[in-house]
């Protein structure tokens, strides 16, 4: 489920840029975030790093599309959206807080969260993040800047770049130790 919550803002942008506008792309994805967060908090869960960073860039992007330039192409919208994750994702280590120690913390217990390598490997998964999302940075910077490379392109990146994300965190969190090979989070 947590990992949904992650995506889900996601992929309603990604999915409504195929069909809508870029605004309503973008508003939907800002208010799937902001449904995340109450989400969390109903639940009694924190803030998070990476759902508010996100709502912020969606609305702030879609806010520049309507006060400033509404040419700007579908293609420097998505770009703008995969720096802006890019930026939350590098700038939570950079503060020496890795977004997903936030989602890791209320997923396993007290003992794990205090064992020496716990924060070490929130780096390791939060850089793992890092990548994806520098990836389909670059991809949505080809299809932008190089004639011809056609959408899909990003959107095959994009795939690959989280579901290997995806994949690299749930091994490497049974790998250290972090949850059994088939634990769930635990609920609260």
């Amino acid at each position: 489920m947590t990992i949904f919550l992650i995506l889900a803002p996601f992929g309603a942008f990604t999915t409504l840029m195929l069909v809508a506008s870029a605004t309503v792309s973008l508003l939907a994805g800002s208010a799937t975030c902001l449904a995340t967060i109450v989400f969390d908090t109903a639940r009694g869960r924190s803030v998070k790093i990476l759902a508010t960073g996100s709502a912020i860039v969606f609305a702030g992007i879609a806010a520049y599309l309507n006060l400033i330039d509404p040419t700007v192409s579908d293609k420097a919208v998505r770009l703008a959206v995969d720096i802006g994750v890019f930026a939350i994702s590098l700038g939570s280590m950079l503060l020496r807080y890795p977004f997903t120690m936030q989602y890791a913390v209320e997923a396993v217990s007290t003992e794990i969260a205090a064992m020496p390598g716990f924060m070490r490997a929130n780096y390791i998964i939060t850089s793992a993040w890092t990548v994806a999302a520098m990836l389909m940075m670059l991809a949505n910077a080809a299809i932008l800047y190089v004639p011809g490379l056609p959408i899909w392109l990003g959107l095959a990146v994009a795939f690959a770049a989280r579901n290997s994300a995806v994949f690299f965190t749930r091994w490497y969190r049974t790998k250290q130790g972090m949850l059994p090979p088939n634990a769930l989070p635990k609920t609260h």
